[in-house]
């Protein structure tokens, strides 16, 4: 598999991306250890969401409205530009159409329902992240630049040329229009399409400057011990919202490094510092062994635990809109 050709840094040595902060990715031994032994708990076939957005052409001045789509993807528009975050329409989050995890709720925006997209962003490798499929079709629709970290656009122009992909390093800032710009940072994760590519593209999150402040798109992440949010607080801070992840946990020997819990993403809320937050990862995709309502109910007891209102963090359904 072609993968990312470059000169060596501090998380790239020639071949194999890594985190000086983070951890590897587990090994083979481990993984069938997980899947001879996981007990996960029954997910409905269907949960439909009551809620169906139909987005505006545009948004202009200093709102940002965030809509919902699904598990880890967000459209997001401020300052009259259409933004998505790791974008996935397919019913199944996997190379095969025909097996792997399957969404239980529809896309939050029927696809037809979306304005002109102006800028993608794409986190990382995972194919609950990067969806080949749901990029073609925003390629052969809108044409829109698509933000992704080193060697992910590797992947994207192999499978279509047409994928105006661009592949930046951790720390680069990138002006998209109208005043708006995002950098990509270090995040606690990891990235494979494969048994043979794990590391060979790197992983991120975003900090994006819009007129209503900073928006801190954690995609996905582990925790570890916060070091990663409060360096983005330290950077990038004051922070105005975060898209935490809250989903994705159990069994906890095997996920910690890679997943937060909901407990693990209150402490990420406080570390990075920011007014607001919204949770994903979860409700969509069965990735894992916790029941499907498990993260919510958790997260609210995780707030109140920490003393923190439960209307700083929400969870919203597909479909579901939050301005600020």
């Amino acid at each position: 598999m072609k993968t990312y050709d470059g000169p060596p840094s501090d998380h790239f040595d020639g071949t194999y991306f890594f985190d000086k902060d983070g951890s590897p990715p587990k090994r083979l031994t481990d993984v069938l250890q997980w899947q001879f032994s996981r007990k996960p708990d029954k997910w409905p076939e269907r949960v439909p969401s009551p809620y169906s957005d139909t987005p505006p052409a545009q948004v202009d001045g200093n709102k940002v409205r965030f809509s919902f789509v699904g598990h880890a993807s967000w459209f997001i528009q401020t300052a009259g530009l259409n933004i998505l975050v790791d974008p996935v329409w397919s019913e199944r989050a996997s190379p095969f159409a025909f097996a792997g995890p399957k969404r239980v709720n529809d896309p939050g925006i029927v696809f037809e329902n979306l304005p002109p997209i102006d800028v993608v962003l794409v986190s990382h490798g995972h194919y609950d992240h990067l969806d080949l499929r749901t990029l073609s079709r925003l390629a052969a629709k809108f044409s829109p630049r698509v933000i992704t970290p080193l060697g992910n656009d590797v992947t994207m122009k192999s499978s279509d040329q047409n994928i105006r992909a661009e592949g930046r390093d951790w720390n680069d800032r990138l002006e998209i229009g109208n005043g708006v710009a995002v950098t990509l940072v270090q995040t606690r994760h990891w990235s494979a399409r494969g048994l043979f590519d794990r590391n060979k593209a790197l992983w991120t999150s975003f900090v994006l400057e819009t007129p209503a402040g900073k928006i801190y798109l954690v995609c996905d992440s582990g925790y570890g011990d916060g070091v990663h949010f409060r360096r983005v607080r330290d950077a990038h801070g004051p922070i105005r919202l975060a898209t935490l992840p809250i989903g994705a946990y159990e069994p906890r020997w095997f996920m910690r490094d890679m997943h937060m819990n909901p407990e693990d993403a209150v402490k990420a809320l406080a570390d990075c510092g920011a007014q607001v937050a919204l949770a994903h990862h979860h409700g969509t995709f069965q990735l894992t062994d916790e029941a499907i309502d498990a993260p919510v109910n958790a997260l609210a007891v995780a707030l109140d635990a920490a003393k923190v209102s439960r209307e700083k963090f929400v969870a919203l359904k597909p479909g579901q809109v939050f301005e600020i």
